[in-house]
């Protein structure tokens, strides 16, 4: 099988992460994509983050629209507090693989342009193929900037537009999947009391209103 992770605060999920997620399937064949809402990430420490359960309910509502979407706890809080790092979660997922299933790891371009502030990002970068959810234009060379000198395959010229070949992996990159919704305009849009229809699922949408999440500043 084909399998991604799919990490994120997820607060809330909306419809520009299932199309990223739609997309990518589509086009790497993923039999699953694990939506891995974090418990506590390491660069949002001192953000305000709604309550783990609260992301994950969200997650499992908009999981329930595709069968090759799954909500994974992967990354649930843990006892003492401690922040979940990508390098870990990679491990724990893949001692749940059979020897021939392979491993994604999708992430959006921001995100991956900051990767080398994550911990273990070299050993991160050796240890599962990654998909790049890029914005229209923006050009393979500045995604390579990103990667280690060192871990860049012998033969690395791409077989396919948009691969980078890695020493134990490889780096896609998906274009033209930009989308203009964030979760950030989503929480401001209902403490403002505007409607959210569209931007993400109406199970989430219902379960926002019903909560009554995010009507606080």
């Amino acid at each position: 099988m084909n399998i991604a992770l799919f990490g994120g605060t997820f607060d809330p999920i909306h419809a520009g992460h299932l199309w990223a997620a739609q997309t990518a399937a589509r086009k790497f064949r993923l039999d699953q994509i694990l939506f891995v809402p974090t418990g506590r990430p390491p660069h949002k420490v001192r953000d305000r983050l709604t309550a783990y359960l609260h992301r994950y309910a969200m997650v499992a509502l908009a999981c329930a629209e595709d069968p090759r979407f799954i909500p994974s706890p992967l990354e649930r809080p843990t006892p003492d507090g401690r922040p979940h790092y990508s390098i870990a979660t990679v491990r724990r997922a893949k001692k749940n693989l059979r020897p021939r299933d392979r491993l994604y790891f999708l992430i959006g371009l921001d995100a991956f342009l900051d990767l080398r502030t994550w911990k273990d990002y070299r050993r991160l970068l050796d240890a599962v193929n990654f998909i790049v959810v890029s914005r229209p234009g923006f050009e393979m060379r500045e995604i390579r900037k990103v990667v280690p000198e060192e871990l860049v395959a012998s033969s690395a010229r791409p077989r396919l537009h948009g691969e980078l070949r890695l020493r134990n992996s490889h780096l896609y990159v998906l274009p033209g999947v930009a989308s203009p919704i964030a979760s950030r305009n989503i929480r401001e849009a209902v403490r403002r009391g505007e409607s959210i229809i569209g931007l993400v699922p109406p199970l989430v949408e219902q379960y926002i209103l019903k909560e009554g999440l995010y009507r606080l500043a």
